[in-house]
């Protein structure tokens, strides 16, 4: 009984979390007719409540700015935005700090969380898995005696909550893993094989003191 127990917990968690989040995105994306007036809301048109509307409103509108933004006039008219929101005291601080991690983030020609490290945290006798997020800026660099890069070390199982180190690039090591893959390793507290292996690099040989 015990056994049929544990057995049950390890495959119904999966799906109860999966449908959860799913849930939980519909719901909020449903929601999106709610920064409306009521009386412009489609169940205030139609009579009654239509399940799915907002989500389809959402990813309409997504589509919709991205098709935008690829054009010559959309670029300009995204520009002439973030000019007019960079002016605004309160606002610029709040849309700029999150336009720049967004571009990092999603641009396809960024390195941000391109590469999966190994690196010593949180004492020089342990390591664990980082995520490359860059270079230190100039400024930092020249307060540097070697190379540095920026990582971030998410934590277990959450690991949209971390860590962010500047760690001496020879005290990393570089892995043969995808971003998806190390992700579901951290989740899963090390119970996903990941199946791969480091590069064999100098810099991965080398034993920091």
């Amino acid at each position: 009984m015990k056994r049929y127990f544990l057995t049950g917990i390890v495959v119904l968690i999966p799906v109860v979390i999966t449908i959860w989040v799913i849930r939980l995105v519909v719901t909020t994306l449903d929601q999106s007719f709610d920064i409306l007036p009521i009386e412009w809301r489609p169940e205030t048109l139609v009579g009654s409540h239509i399940p799915g509307l907002g989500v389809v409103a959402a990813l309409l509108i997504i589509i919709l700015t991205g098709a935008i933004a690829t054009n010559l006039l959309g670029r300009k008219l995204l520009d002439m935005l973030d000019e007019v929101l960079g002016k605004i005291p309160l606002v610029k601080s709040i849309y700029t700090g999150v336009k720049q991690v967004s571009d990092t983030l999603f641009s396809s020609s960024g390195q941000a969380f391109r590469q999966v490290l190994l690196v010593r945290y949180p004492h020089q006798e342990v390591w664990t898995i980082a995520f490359q997020t860059g270079v230190p800026t100039l400024s930092i660099a020249q307060q540097l005696n070697e190379p540095h890069v920026n990582v971030y070390v998410p934590t277990t199982p959450n690991p949209t909550s971390g860590f962010f180190l500047m760690v001496p690039k020879r005290h990393t090591i570089e892995l043969d893993m995808s971003v998806d893959m190390a992700l579901k390793y951290i989740i899963s507290m090390g119970v996903v094989d990941p199946a791969t292996h480091a590069k064999t690099t100098p810099q991965s040989t080398h034993q920091p003191n």
